[in-house]
């Protein structure tokens, strides 16, 4: 068996670590996991965060999109994370909730790229209809680089979505037989057991 899923602690390290890889390194396998919310929608998106001891994930978003006002201040939201090379994947439950304002929204607006805030200048919400393909960006900024100055209206489509993980299913793929492990997240911690996969 492989070392990565000898024990329970182990396999919890492995998740964490992937997790936390995936959120700094955009060529890892799980930088872009499938996000679910509570109306069965899915989507992917980039991992941006994996706070310490696995407790919750970030990820940014249009305040003005489908999934925000979904989620709004706590709905369920799941993630799913497939590492195709190492034969991992990981399947996260917790509580989602948007933030506009404060200082987890504030902080990561701030360490963006000006490429990457240019996204929330688009002047309708995302799934507006259109009579023709488009980026929905002004002209002004299609295609370019926009100045600081230009990004200033995009901070108020900007959010981040923050979910408070509460459930772990880890599964293994393995050719002697797969290995899988669940863990629910309590008062003391990630607790897990081996699961049949």
């Amino acid at each position: 068996m492989n070392e990565m899923g000898e024990t329970l602690d182990a396999v919890l390290a492995d998740a964490t670590a992937r997790l936390e890889r995936a959120a700094r390194d955009r060529r890892s396998a799980m930088h872009v996991p499938v996000v679910g919310t509570a109306d069965g929608d899915l989507r992917m998106m980039v991992l941006r965060a994996c706070e310490p001891g696995l407790s919750r994930l970030r990820f940014h978003t249009d305040a003005r999109s489908p999934k925000a006002l979904t989620i709004g201040s706590g709905s369920p939201v799941s993630v799913l994370a497939f590492d195709a090379e190492a034969k991992v994947q990981l399947r996260l439950r917790g509580t989602g909730r948007i933030e506009l304002r404060g200082p987890q929204a504030d902080a990561a607006w701030a360490a963006a790229t000006a490429f990457a805030r240019r996204c929330y200048l688009a002047e309708a919400a995302p799934g507006t209809p259109a009579d023709t393909a488009l980026s929905g960006l002004p002209e002004a900024v299609e295609g370019l680089m926009p100045s600081e100055e230009q990004l200033l209206p995009a901070r108020d489509n900007f959010a981040v979505l923050l979910i408070e993980l509460q459930h772990l299913d880890w599964l293994y793929l393995a050719h002697d037989g797969h290995r899988r492990a669940q863990f629910a997240r309590g008062a003391e911690g990630w607790q897990g057991t081996w699961v049949v996969p």
